[in-house]
């Protein structure tokens, strides 16, 4: 891991004094808002996105159909990997569907998640969508954001603090333990999603249950009718923790890292709440294609039922903007994104592995923490 560095320069102190200067008197959003509103940057891209959802089935019966050719052999195996990119680009549109990028009408909008999550991938979608929209609404926030809760991984020296036995050691070691884990999340997403049917209504329960089992019983006879069974499950798994892997480093540059707000930031206004917790990464249209246009995540934070393809085009307004109110708009490239997400890892879990307490040094190298980010 690169070295944590425990002073601060003078370039810090003003990028710090820029990060968290006052708000300024009324909403610093709103001619932001209207001026997107004014470029037609919310109005729906539902050719685009019909498009995208066509070419991703015939992606998906493609692959599907080479696995029956390839048939009961090793060499399957390979078609994991064309298939779990497939699965990512299913996710993402499951995603844009759950924020009402795709279609306005909620009941539309509900289907295509439900056909997107629970029928293609095996996941809840009322589940995603409950968990990520409390993220949209407070992220980065100790108490709010349940991306930053405890887990199997924690993200402040405070809630390291209070970690026993196996969680413990966990921590410690979590930045080179990160990648690993990662290829858990495809099967820990279904388990999550299967948990949480209890706490929905009971028609919403039965529907989501419904097309979970018949995801189960298609990619189960699938997989059966093409492998033995040993291989079967070796595809399975390999599927699964490619497919987790993918996702993880889609989501994984978007707040690691970042400004996380405590009580006494409430202040923040909307604006602030999610351009000074969020991280833009730069790149081209592989880039978009990869993360799903989760690369402009400020953009996506501040504008959540923007469609995908105008991100790119409202970000030259909202960097503009955000200079002219005096907060500062995080971008940087793809590995350095991950350099500063691991670096923020690593020292979470600095005392516990014996070294220096970093609660007052900013993990990124760029400016102090706000407070709470590891002291909390």
């Amino acid at each position: 891991m690169p070295p944590i560095s425990t002073t601060l320069s003078g370039a810090t102190a003003t990028a710090t004094a820029t990060a968290t200067a006052p708000p300024r008197a009324g909403s610093e959003f709103a001619p932001l808002l209207r001026a997107v509103r004014g470029a037609g940057l919310l109005e729906r891209r539902t050719g685009w996105y019909a498009r995208c959802i066509a070419v991703n089935a015939l992606t998906l019966a493609a692959t599907l159909t080479g696995l029956l050719l390839v048939g009961n052999s090793w060499w399957g195996l390979l078609l994991a990997l064309p298939l779990s990119l497939v699965w990512a680009r299913t996710a993402f549109l499951g995603h844009d569907a759950g924020h009402a990028q795709i279609t306005s009408g909620r009941r539309s909008g509900r289907v295509l998640g439900l056909v997107h999550a629970n029928l293609l991938l095996g996941m809840s979608y009322g589940w995603w969508n409950d968990k990520h929209n409390r993220h949209h609404a407070n992220p980065n926030h100790l108490d709010k954001d349940p991306d930053v809760g405890v887990g199997a991984m924690v993200w402040t020296q405070r809630q390291a603090e209070q970690r026993v036995g196996l969680a413990r050691w966990l921590t410690r070691n979590q930045a080179w333990l990160f990648l690993p884990m990662l290829t858990l999340e495809g099967i820990a997403l279904k388990v999550s999603g299967l948990q949480d049917l209890k706490r929905q209504a009971p028609r919403e329960r039965a529907a989501e249950g419904l097309l979970l089992l018949l995801h189960l019983a298609g990619y189960a006879g699938l997989l059966l009718t093409v492998f033995s069974p040993g291989r079967a499950l070796a595809f399975a798994l390999l599927h699964h923790a490619l497919f987790g892997l993918h996702l993880g480093l889609a989501f994984a540059p978007n707040h690691k890292g970042m400004e996380m707000p405590d009580g006494q930031d409430e202040g923040w206004g909307h604006l602030r709440r999610q351009v000074l917790t969020s991280r833009n990464v730069r790149g081209g249209l592989l880039t978009d294609w990869i993360l799903g246009g989760l690369n402009y995540q400020i953009e996506h934070h501040l504008f959540p039922n923007m469609p995908r393809p105008h991100l790119r085009r409202a970000q030259p307004l909202v960097r503009a903007h955000c200079a002219a109110v005096g907060i500062a708009y995080t971008e940087t490239s793809l590995v350095d994104s991950y350099r500063q997400a691991f670096r923020h890892m690593h020292g979470v879990g600095a005392p516990l592995r014996g070294g220096p307490d970093l609660r007052g040094t900013d993990l990124r190298g760029s400016r102090p923490p706000a407070a709470g980010r590891l002291a909390a």
